[in-house]
């Protein structure tokens, strides 16, 4: 004789089982608003605090810049001042230095006119004295007062010949000096400023 199981239990049991957990995954929990406040407050603080920080930093930000953009106008007016001193410096510079060539130029002309008018001097006393030396020697009566007069002037033009180098010499040395007197003291002046340190 079959046995009878009692099917209608122990499905109940299961399909009661199966609702309940359905129930309990898929209906959300409801919230109270006793449990939204604090919530709601917690948020609320930490927007204010974000608020707050934000606000600071902006702050420091925009003072940062200001200082920022100041300390670089400051260091370029201070740039623009250093360079407009060492313009003016080198401008002024530069002028001394072609007033030193102007008065070498006007000290060397004026020199060579000066010796111009020296040898133009010995070369009229050459001839003054070659035109009387001449005179005397087409009027000389003998041979040996020939050979005589020949020897004075051959003598007389040597001690001649060596003043005039002589002070030809001296000329020459003097407009050099004076010439190069000028530049020397440009240069000294280069020497010396480049040798001083540069004041900060």
């Amino acid at each position: 004789m079959p046995s009878k199981k009692s099917p209608s239990k122990t499905p109940a049991k299961t399909v009661g089982a199966k609702k309940a957990a359905h129930a309990t995954t898929t209906t959300p929990p409801i919230a109270t608003p006793a449990a939204i406040a604090p919530v709601e407050a917690a948020a609320a603080a930490h927007q204010e605090t974000f608020d707050t920080v934000l606000q600071a930093g902006t702050q420091a930000a925009t003072k940062g810049y200001e200082q920022a953009i100041a300390l670089a106008q400051e260091q370029v007016e201070k740039a623009s001042e250093t360079l407009f001193k060492r313009y003016d410096e080198a401008a002024s510079f530069g002028k001394d230095n072609v007033d030193a060539c102007v008065t070498c130029s006007t000290v060397f002309v004026k020199g060579v006119e000066s010796m111009s008018k020296e040898l133009m001097s010995l070369a009229q006393s050459t001839v003054e004295i070659n035109v009387a030396t001449t005179k005397a020697l087409f009027g000389a009566k003998t041979v040996r007062e020939l050979i005589d007069l020949q020897t004075e002037f051959s003598r007389s033009r040597f001690d001649s010949l060596v003043a005039e180098s002589a002070r030809l010499t001296e000329l020459s040395m003097a407009l050099a000096n004076e010439t190069i007197e000028p530049i020397q003291a440009r240069m000294n002046a280069t020497v010396e400023k480049l040798m001083k340190p540069v004041a900060a």
